[in-house]
């Protein structure tokens, strides 16, 4: 089965310099060979400062975004095709500025129903001063993907109280973060996909990390976090994670595809469930969940990755948040 009517020369770009290139490197990779053995002619691009000239020089069809991170998934990429009437995928400018900022996406969702935690951006100094929320709490950056420099401040943790400076730590790497209260319980995540019929949300995963939490390392080191594809959860549980991240996908305007994040503390049942962020450029390396829950219902990896081109190609009237 095939999602596109013709074949096509699709520049797959990857790489890039955010802390997340591995992961893009790989995605791209991934999405490269599938294209290919379904047809369609690749150019590989690994994305540095002349990128702009090298896609040019291409003349793809459509540009297949497999960045992660900034400048890949911010609005900055977003903004250069844009400009050079070139076709890509995933969401456009203004949804990848929104998506990409936690806060920005808080202001964005909650007043459509969703929940979220609440919380504050903090100066990473006033951190070796005083808390900003009682402990528990969660810092993390502001526009980070991957859970990247995510921390995790406890009453018995080795931070320090306050934090001490030299404790390893965001606060080394960030002017700012933003401080959320920790909400305890299970990890799960939902992605949707937008089909010719409309975007649909696939399933929900639990994440089981076998140490610590859900960090960037257990998100891609094999082996070191079971994904429960579907999550062993109650009925109602899973429906309002379909629900929620179908409407954060709509409500920010993604395309393509989009995966949505969530903490639930199920002693308070659907009142425990909170949505984290919903990433715009979601991973599509071996171990990536959109891939996985594609395959949960039937639609294999390389189906797939030419259903989110056939999303690029549709016209897109009001669809950028």
């Amino acid at each position: 089965m095939t999602a596109l009517e013709s074949t096509l020369h699709v520049a797959v770009l990857m790489g890039g310099w955010a802390n997340e290139r591995p992961v893009s490197l790989m995605s791209g990779e991934g999405v490269a060979k599938a294209l290919e053995e379904r047809g369609h002619r690749v150019t590989r691009i690994d994305m540095d400062r002349n990128v702009a000239a090298r896609i040019a020089e291409a003349a793809p069809d459509v540009v297949f975004n497999a960045l992660h991170g900034v400048p890949g998934e911010d609005g900055t990429v977003q903004g250069m095709l844009d400009l050079m009437g070139v076709t890509y995928t995933h969401s456009g400018l203004a949804t990848s500025v929104i998506a990409i900022d936690k806060q920005l996406t808080k202001q964005a969702l909650v007043p459509h129903g969703i929940p979220m935690p609440g919380g504050r951006i903090v100066k990473s100094a006033e951190l070796h001063e005083r808390d900003p929320l009682p402990r528990p709490y969660v810092l993390k950056p502001v526009n980070e993907g991957s859970s990247v420099g995510v921390a995790i401040v406890t009453e018995e943790g080795n931070y320090g109280n306050p934090i001490a400076r030299d404790a390893k730590g965001p606060w080394q790497e960030f002017a700012e973060l933003l401080a959320e209260p920790y909400i305890k319980g299970r990890e799960m995540t939902s992605a949707v996909v937008d089909f010719p019929d409309g975007p649909r949300a696939l399933a929900v995963t639990e994440l089981k990390p076998k140490s610590g939490f859900y960090d960037f390392d257990a998100k891609y080191t094999d082996g070191m976090t079971d994904h429960i594809c579907p999550a062993d959860i109650p009925e109602p549980i899973r429906d309002l994670c379909l629900d929620i991240a179908l409407k954060a996908h709509n409500v920010l305007g993604c395309r393509g595809t989009s995966r949505t994040d969530f903490r639930w503390d199920e002693e308070q049942g659907e009142d425990g469930l909170f949505v984290l962020e919903t990433n715009t450029q979601p991973g599509m390396t071996p171990l990536s969940l959109v891939p996985e829950q594609a395959r949960h219902i039937g639609v294999e990896y390389g189906e797939l990755c030419e259903t989110i081109i056939a999303a690029a190609l549709k016209p897109q009237e009001g669809r950028d948040g």
